[in-house]
Parts: C-alpha cells; structure tokens; sequence
C-alpha cells in the first residue's frame, strides 16, 4: 500500500525530471525507441558531458534505464507505463493550453 510521502516522492521526481527542457527532450525521444548516448547527444546537439548528467538524474529518477548491449549502454523509459504517461500528460498540457475560456471570464479578468 503506498503512502502520502511515497506518492510524494514519486511525484516529485518526475517533476524534477520534467523541470529541465533537455530531460524532457531526452525522455520524448526516448519514448520513440531506445538509443544509444551518442546518439542522443547528436539528436539533440549537445555534449556528452552534459548529456551523461541529465541521464544520471533521468536513472535516478527511475525514469530511465541504462540496458547493457555487448560494450554499449542502450537507455530506454523505465516501464511502458511512463511513455503512457508522458503522452497523457503532453496531450492533456496542449488540450489545456488550447483551451482559453475562463468560466468566470469578467469577474476574473483572465480572458
């Protein structure tokens, strides 16, 4: 059974995950297929210094894992069920964003 501070937890890690535009990148490209590190640092064109950090903080996460193959490392999203979620929670962000109604429109002033 979980508890408060473990659902907690688990949300404030991928929050912090998704705090960074490069994590986000990386877990979006990662949800098409497991790549290579190389790879990932030329789709995205960065180093792979920096891409080794954002990496380790994705495993520390438990969002992503690394998946020895033969002399490489393959990394690939943890479980399916986070690719789902990531598509859920893009799909709902952009329905959100395209919605600007406001319900109380003229008591708010937010439209």
């Amino acid at each position: 059974m979980l508890t408060l501070a473990t659902d907690i937890d688990a949300l404030s890690r991928f929050g912090r995950a998704l705090a960074d535009p490069i994590r986000c990148r990386i877990l979006l490209l990662l949800r098409q297929a497991p790549a290579h590190p190389a790879d990932l640092a030329d789709s995205l064109g960065i180093s792979r210094t920096r891409l080794s950090n954002h990496l380790a903080c994705l495993r520390d996460c438990g969002l992503v894992v690394a998946v020895p193959v033969g002399r490489r490392v393959r990394y690939e999203i943890a479980d399916a069920r986070l690719g789902h979620a990531i598509d859920d929670l893009r799909s709902a962000v952009l329905a959100v964003a395209d919605d600007n109604s406001c319900a109380e429109a003229e008591e708010k002033d937010c439209c």
